[in-house]
């Protein structure tokens, strides 16, 4: 492991503390991949590698630390994956939970598909295309920034699954930047706001939310 490795797993480690030797070594191999597919197709800012740990894959997590423990065989939907997050950070971290990850752009869904193989990870499946394609249901859908909530909400409602099996009743989990008050109002369900940092104690964090719509 490199210096720079044993550093991002250790920020992983600081607010994951239970995770295996499995789990470590998967978030491990994160930045060798990242940084091998991202020589080949731009699916992080390449001014952003450095920061693949605390801007990408910790970021993706503070949607776990919202869950808390979910259910075995719960579906989650990543909705515009890009090139994988939140949903493969949150597949290491729940290897019980089923994650499908959609994108519109075939070469993301690419890195999707040989970033999940790479790290062995059997919980993943993947989408080429439109979330009007997609016609399962899912527990929660989650996005990172995607589109505005109101926008999102009325995308993805045929997708949420009726049947409640976690302690948070079935929705949308996104990720946000902070001064959502003017999205939120057009949203005409219930929605939770949370500060990202209640979760993390990085700087970074300061400015992000994650916002829960209840539907």
């Amino acid at each position: 492991m490199t210096q720079d490795n044993k550093k991002g797993v250790d920020i992983i480690a600081k607010y994951f503390p239970s995770l295996s030797d499995r789990q470590k070594a998967q978030f491990e191999a994160f930045d060798a991949l990242y940084r091998d597919w991202n020589s080949k197709i731009n699916v992080i800012s390449r001014k952003d590698i450095d920061n693949l740990y605390e801007r990408h894959i910790l970021h993706s997590l503070a949607i776990a630390c919202f869950w808390g423990e979910l259910k075995t065989g719960t579906r989650v939907l990543d909705m515009g994956t890009g090139g994988g997050f939140p949903g493969i950070p949150l597949a290491v971290l729940y290897p019980e939970v089923k994650f499908h990850l959609i994108d519109r752009i075939g070469k993301k869904i690419k890195v999707c598909n040989e970033v999940s193989r790479s790290l062995g990870l059997d919980n993943i499946t993947t989408q080429h295309g439109d979330i009007g394609e997609c016609h399962d249901k899912y527990d929660y859908i989650v996005s990172r920034a995607v589109m505005s909530l109101d926008a999102l909400v009325a995308l993805i409602r045929k997708n949420i699954s009726p049947k409640n099996v976690n302690t948070w009743p079935n929705g949308l989990v996104c990720l946000k930047g902070a001064s959502l008050d003017d999205e939120i109002s057009r949203v005409k369900l219930p929605v939770s706001e949370f500060g990202l940092n209640e979760y993390f104690n990085e700087d970074f964090f300061n400015s992000k939310a994650l916002v829960y719509v209840k539907v």
